[in-house]
């Protein structure tokens, strides 16, 4: 382990330790006794290394090279903002700027009173019981960044459905980091719990304002009662200088429908974990994503289906174009547990490579241990196809606009899943810039 790696271990420790001296009676509390848990995790694993793995292809040495001032205030101007926003968005939308709420940029439109959209802090201080019902389900124990971000969790988006209600309105959480002063780092905790028969879409944003370094540790946790319906939407165009590192954890019961699709546009190291726990019988999990890595850019995408009863479903289709010298992995895993008769489960993963540079290693996974089940995966990795590409040419088309044509129908059976229009639409316009520019 290099002397940086150790150098960020330990002042990370040391400042959990010292802002625990300062917050008295609340060291007490079983909210704090899970960050403490977590911290000790953390300290136990360290960050990982090529070794491990679940990290073989994916080296994090780069990212804690550097420190980072977590939380810092960020100072965002209506301009700033405004060349933020999508157009045409009627949401709830929240905003968070180095991991910490701006309730002054944010605007709510729920439309019940029975439905909690505020943030993590607002709804703690609120409720603390209700935010430590579904505050650290996800198993850390293997993971040192989810086990750091359970250690310093202190906002993010807490989201309350009760059974039998439907968020009208998209839920849209934009994380920005304002990284024109220093290297900054944020820790965001998002909660959504969706009671039985309830619904909700949310998504989250994330972008970057200046040229340090950013990075971000995010963990959500979707718990999903009977019959519940969540649709999540991840969207990362981040800068050039931005560390991602995202693990995303849902929990099903019987009859839930889940839907995700995760697009990834910028970043120099973007590492998304998406976990799914499929606890129920006749449950739907829906899984998309999409990665566009050029330059030197590092694209990890790490999926779970994990079947634990009978007669449910998943479906996984992720694609990615690679340029320059890039890398992309794609790690998925399909498990189907004993009791998990009837399931079916299906996954693929395909790519282009538009460079001799380039890399992509894929695993898929299969882990079975029933009999009546229909499971399949498949992974393809190419270059462009040259046999459409000269149809294309031959009817006056040059090789440059054939070859943008070729890449956004490639685009298409993703982009097209996403069903906030607004987010769509915005995507289907920097999709269609970045590959004409490339």
């Amino acid at each position: 382990m290099s002397t940086e790696t150790i150098d960020l271990k330990t002042k990370l420790v040391a400042d959990f330790y010292a802002k625990e001296a300062v917050i008295n009676g609340e060291a007490t509390s079983d909210f704090h006794q899970k960050k403490r848990a977590a911290i000790s995790t953390f300290e136990e694993l360290g960050f990982p290394s090529r070794k491990d793995e679940e990290w073989k292809y994916s080296s994090v040495k780069d990212l804690v090279s550097a420190s980072y001032k977590f939380n810092e205030p960020g100072a965002l101007s209506a301009e700033d903002v405004a060349s933020l926003n999508i157009p045409d968005q009627n949401a709830n939308i929240l905003y968070f700027v180095n991991g910490r709420y701006h309730p002054e940029m944010s605007q709510l439109i729920s439309s019940s009173d029975k439905i909690v959209i505020s943030s993590l802090q607002e709804a703690y201080q609120k409720d603390p019981a209700m935010v430590n019902k579904y505050f650290g389900a996800v198993d850390s124990s293997g993971d040192a960044f989810t086990a750091l971000n359970t250690a310093f969790a202190a906002d993010g988006v807490f989201i309350h459905v009760p059974a039998n209600q439907v968020v009208e309105h998209p839920v849209i959480l934009r994380f920005i980091s304002d990284a024109r002063q220093e290297n900054v780092g944020s820790q965001p905790r998002n909660i959504v719990a969706v009671g039985q028969n309830a619904q909700v879409k949310f998504a989250e944003a994330f972008r970057t304002i200046g040229e340090q370094r950013s990075f971000t540790n995010v963990v959500t946790e979707i718990h999903m009662d009977q019959d519940s319906h969540v649709e999540y939407y991840k969207v990362q165009n981040e800068s050039n200088q931005a560390y991602h590192v995202g693990s995303t954890e849902v929990f099903m019961l019987d009859k839930s429908h889940f839907y995700a699709a995760t697009v990834t546009l910028n970043g120099e190291f973007v590492r998304n974990n998406l976990s799914i726990r499929i606890n129920g019988e006749h449950c739907e999990a829906h899984m998309y994503g999409l990665y566009f890595p050029d330059g030197t850019q590092h694209v990890d995408n790490h999926t779970v289906a994990d079947h634990m009863k009978p007669n449910s479903e998943s479906n996984e289709l992720y694609k990615g174009i690679l340029r320059d010298k890039s890398k992309g992995v794609f790690n998925g895993k399909i498990f189907v547990r004993p009791d998990a008769q009837k399931t079916n489960a299906f996954q693929s993963c395909k790519n282009i490579v538009l460079s001799n540079e380039a890399t992509m290693n894929t695993k898929p996974q299969l882990e079975i241990w029933a009999d009546d089940v229909k499971c399949t995966h498949g992974t393809t990795t190419g270059q462009i196809d040259e046999e459409a590409l000269f149809y294309m040419r031959s009817r006056g088309i040059s090789r440059p606009e054939a070859m943008s044509l070729l890449m956004y129908a490639f685009c298409a059976d993703v982009v097209s899943q996403i069903k906030i229009d607004s987010i769509r639409e915005y995507l289907e316009g920097v999709i269609a810039e970045k590959l004409t520019n490339n």
